[in-house]
């Protein structure tokens, strides 16, 4: 069985937390004045202060294992320098594959895991630990975590009761981020309903420029997409059913979903590219080609997380004035929190193993990688400050403000086989789907019989 506690919370939280989140970004132009870093690598010369006891571990070799590329992943080896410096120890950072959990299979199977890993679902850290491949958190980085982290962060790192997983990386995946200069050439607004996208969408359109770039060579901006629709319309008991897999795909409230999605993804002038070439566009594509081109960008507008930031770093676009952002607007009643993370769990128990990890549940770490924009902590004890912008600051605020009201992303609660893996389960599926929007209960029947098999397998 998959453990509830994520998943079990209140509507009128959830509620306040978005009108919160709303409140927040509607300041995103109040940061035209800050110094925008995201993605450029600048350094911090490492946290302020340290809060944090480490052991000295001269002579020590460590290995840690993320899916993290380009600039997060430079980021985050300041984060390691750190610790470098602090304890003697050796990191190296080893580039991993999606889906991870197939990844360290082929290492172990080879005799050489690395030490850490960061897990980026709650069904992998599940699958890690049934398998014996992860070890418990020791005293030192449950003290750690217990002091830094809100009992739901805590809970979904754990297993039957056992603390594994410390979600260093969280993600605030209800944003929508816009080309400013298109929204006010088409005097398109800010959205606060699915109404309000779909007229943004027209005026948009009716000035020359395509509305929106959807990342579908990547299944898991689509189950994102799907996710906002499902949680804002379906609402917060229905979402954890389904994430649980205790209603079918093939749920009157799962076809309401797909079909409101389909008033975008069906229409091939809202996408760059039209079906095929958006089923073509990788992640970073899908956010670089919103925001170059001058005034004719590929795009207007590119849904995703807080993290679509390193890639807006990697243009002449500065966030708060040429790139902006709004909330997933409310496609039912309330507009959608939802939530992502990134877990490190021990493959290979020593004491430098768990000093990384005690390192890493600590303020000081997450404090390091947020000066270089682009990230989001769930460390309440990360000070607000510490993030590089005033949008981004909100965002953090936001997460924090939430404590245990958020909805973590659904397809990361899922088993792998169905919710992690490219090219497979819900991310072809809904792959399928955006190729041929029409097809809405094809999709539901194929997303049922893979969940089905999924679930039932108990992986």
């Amino acid at each position: 069985m998959r453990s509830k506690s994520s998943t079990i919370r209140t509507h009128r939280t959830v509620t306040a937390l978005a009108a919160l989140l709303a409140g927040a970004l509607a300041l995103s132009a109040c940061s035209s004045s800050d110094k925008d870093r995201e993605g450029s690598g600048e350094k911090t010369g490492g946290a302020t202060g340290s809060t944090v006891s480490l052991p000295k571990l001269n002579g020590a070799s460590l290995e840690i294992a993320a899916v993290w590329t380009g600039q997060e992943q430079k980021n985050f080896k300041q984060v390691l320098a750190e610790f470098e410096k602090r304890t003697g120890a050796k990191v190296t950072f080893v580039p991993a594959q999606d889906p991870i959990i197939n990844f360290l299979g082929s290492k172990i199977a080879g005799g050489q895991p690395p030490d850490v890993a960061l897990l980026p679902q709650p069904g992998a850290i599940k699958q890690a630990v049934q398998r014996g491949w992860a070890k418990p958190l020791g005293p030192e980085a449950l003290k750690e975590l217990q002091k830094n982290y809100s009992q739901g962060w805590q809970d979904i790192g754990k297993v039957d009761g056992k603390q594994y997983g410390v979600y260093y990386k969280a993600a605030n995946k209800s944003l929508i981020w816009y080309n400013a200069k298109v929204f006010e050439g088409a005097g398109a607004k800010e959205p606060k309903t699915w109404k309000d996208l779909l007229d943004a969408a027209r005026a948009v359109d009716d000035s020359g420029v395509t509305p929106f770039s959807v990342a579908g060579a990547d299944g898991w901006p689509l189950t994102d997409w799907f996710e906002n629709v499902y949680l804002s319309q379906a609402g917060p008991e229905k979402y954890d059913q389904l994430a649980q897999h205790k209603i079918k795909w093939t749920d009157p409230s799962v076809k309401q979903a797909l079909t409101t999605l389909a008033q975008i993804w069906g229409k091939k002038e809202y996408l760059a590219g039209g079906q095929d070439g958006a089923l073509q566009t990788e992640f970073p594509a899908s956010v670089t080609q919103t925001f170059t081109g001058g005034d004719q960008p590929k795009s207007a507008m590119v849904y995703e997380g807080d993290f679509v930031q390193v890639n807006i770093g990697e243009t002449k676009a500065k966030v708060g004035t040429a790139a902006k952002v709004f909330p997933f607007p409310a496609v039912g009643s309330t507009a959608p929190v939802v939530s992502g993370g990134d877990a490190a769990v021990i493959l290979k128990d020593s004491k430098a193993a768990q000093a990384l990890a005690t390192f890493l549940a600590s303020p000081d770490a997450a404090t390091i990688q947020a000066k270089l924009g682009g990230y989001l902590s769930p460390n309440r004890n990360v000070a607000v400050t510490a993030y590089p912008n005033a949008v981004q600051q909100k965002i953090a605020k936001a997460l924090i403000a939430s404590g245990d009201a958020f909805r973590f992303d659904m397809s990361d609660q899922a088993p792998q086989a169905f919710g992690g893996t490219p090219g497979k389960g819900e991310w072809k599926d809904l792959q399928d789907f955006l190729k041929n929007p029409a097809d809405v209960a094809g999709a539901q029947a194929k997303l049922e019989k893979d969940a089905a098999a999924a679930y039932g397998s108990g992986s």
